[in-house]
């Protein structure tokens, strides 16, 4: 019997050393038992607090608390002192009375146990009373938490500086600064059985399709696990196509980025405990764009996204195109520079494909090292070393200098790419394709190229085509994807997001900026 098969063989009130199963037990009258019962479950735990007082010199209870997660300072002022000094009380009345004195604004009854445990792992202590089969729940949670700060993996040069951050509730916080609307709703769920990890599903109510909600919810619901950690534990259980090394969710530390994702009609998954947030559904044209496209003038955004389209091929093909040419089809390269390669070539005692290999894989090498590496010297290390490796590789005539400057560039193509997620998958896909390049050149080349857009045409993010804003020739959907159009041309949602085309500007399809008649901005 294995360990998962054995966790769920306790008995209710016990422990027997390898998982204590909270007991779905209402809370008892009697005071002591239901210490005992707690005390059971908390054993070895220093950090969970036993205060036991008495509430008008006549009625014996307990504040049960978890040190560092509530606000000792706030229980002392505003729940011991006006308890302990509270006049005779009728035992009838007594909880509402309390209700009463606590100058707490959340107060809520509890009735289990599994109530007690989750509420003081939030943070809100709780007191039992004698001859009481309920408890009270008291909103004081405070722990130590990271302010906001810009995103470092999606900095922009004009743009909102702040990201979420690892507390849920500020960056619930952080949305509805930036959505105002009570149409933006907002559901809790609890996933993982020993973590209890919060997550919050956010939507538009009117705007979102009523299943693709219904979708992400039973997805979530359906995730079974001892923890959740961190959102991408959730992102690997709800995607479609999880062999796929393309990332079907969208995933951002942006606040305006999942504002605006909302206002289209998808649906934002917030996580407990990690900045990173899930946005679904996802398209592969979303993946190739950044925040910063919406903020500058329409023209220069579209001048840096033809550019990132460009690099997304250098960085997919370059080095397999570099490979199949100069192994297969050396009459497509200009006289001139095939004896200047060939010079440079001449000590090399590798094939074409190796030498692009050991070039490649020495540079992800470097490139997660810089990543691993402490900031003050990770970046140091990483370019000092490229450079350093790439010479020496040079001056022994292990690789020739057209393959660093090739490799080079692929390097840097990739780093043009606005989602991390996405650069993986490139840096994924580009040996296999070096492989085909290597054995059948450019034809090689050729199949590795339709077995990728074959692989996503079939891919679906909750039902919607990777491939639907291209797929589909409608002039609308292509308003945001080779081109950004001027907002004065965006006036309508994506269709394939929300439950209809409705606006997203008060200003009409056609109507072109500018001063109303009555000179005020129209």
């Amino acid at each position: 019997m294995n360990f998962s098969d054995r966790r769920y063989k306790f008995s209710s009130h016990q422990m027997n050393g390898l998982l204590y199963k909270v007991p779905e037990i209402s809370l008892s009258q009697n005071l002591n038992e239901n210490i005992e019962i707690l005390k059971s479950a908390y054993n070895d735990c220093s950090d969970v607090v036993f205060r036991e007082f008495i509430i008008g010199s006549q009625t014996n209870a307990v504040l049960l608390y978890i040190d560092g997660l509530s606000n000792t300072e706030e229980i002392d002022q505003h729940v011991l002192t006006p308890l302990i000094r509270m006049k005779c009380l009728s035992q009838e009345a007594l909880i509402e009375i309390m209700k009463k004195e606590i100058t707490v604004s959340d107060v809520k009854e509890i009735y289990t146990i599994s109530d007690v445990f989750k509420q003081i792992s939030t943070g809100n202590p709780i007191i039992l009373i004698e001859k009481h089969s309920n408890g009270i729940s008291l909103g004081l949670p405070m722990w130590e938490k990271r302010g906001i700060e810009e995103p470092s993996a999606e900095s922009v040069v004009r743009g909102p500086r702040e990201g979420f951050v690892e507390t849920l509730r500020v960056n619930t916080s952080l949305l509805r600064r930036k959505i105002r609307h009570p149409s933006l709703k907002m559901k809790q769920m609890v996933i993982g059985r020993l973590t209890e990890t919060q997550v919050i599903v956010a939507y538009m109510e009117g705007i979102a399709e009523n299943t693709l909600i219904q979708e992400v919810t039973n997805r979530l619901k359906r995730i079974d696990m001892d923890g959740i950690l961190e959102s991408g534990y959730i992102e690997e259980m709800i995607q479609d196509s999880p062999y796929s090394p393309f990332p079907q969710i969208l995933t951002t530390e942006r606040p305006d980025v999942a504002a605006s994702s909302l206002l289209e009609g998808r649906v934002v998954i917030l996580v407990d405990g990690t900045p990173i947030t899930l946005i679904a559904p996802c398209t592969f044209a979303g993946m190739l764009q950044a925040p910063e496209d919406y903020y500058n003038s329409f023209y220069i955004s579209t001048f840096i996204r033809w550019l990132r389209y460009v690099f997304f091929f250098i960085a997919l093909l370059g080095p397999s195109a570099y490979v199949a040419v100069l192994t297969y089809h050396q009459e497509m390269i200009p006289t001139t520079l095939l004896l200047t390669i060939a010079k440079d070539r001449e000590q090399i005692p590798f094939p074409a494909l190796i030498e692009a290999f050991i070039m490649e894989i020495t540079f992800e090498a470097l490139r997660e090292a810089g990543v691993r590496l402490p900031k003050q010297v990770g970046a140091a290390v990483s370019i000092v070393g490229a450079l350093v490796i790439g010479q020496a590789a040079t001056a022994a005539g292990l690789v020739s200098s057209p393959m660093v400057m090739v490799v080079a560039i692929t390097g840097v193509a990739s780093f043009l790419m606005p989602r991390y997620a996405t650069g993986i998958s490139i840096r994924l896909l580009r040996f296999p394709i070096m492989i085909l390049s290597g054995m059948l050149g450019l034809l090689g080349v050729m199949l590795g190229i339709t077995a990728i857009v074959a692989h996503l045409c079939s891919l679906r993010s909750f039902g919607v085509p990777y491939l639907n804003s291209t797929a589909t020739f409608k002039i609308q959907n292509f308003k945001d994807v080779l081109i950004r159009a001027p907002w004065w041309v965006m006036n309508t949602r994506p269709e394939f997001y929300s439950t209809e085309e409705g606006t997203l500007r008060r200003q009409t399809p056609g109507q072109k900026p500018g001063p109303s008649k009555g000179g005020e901005e129209g």
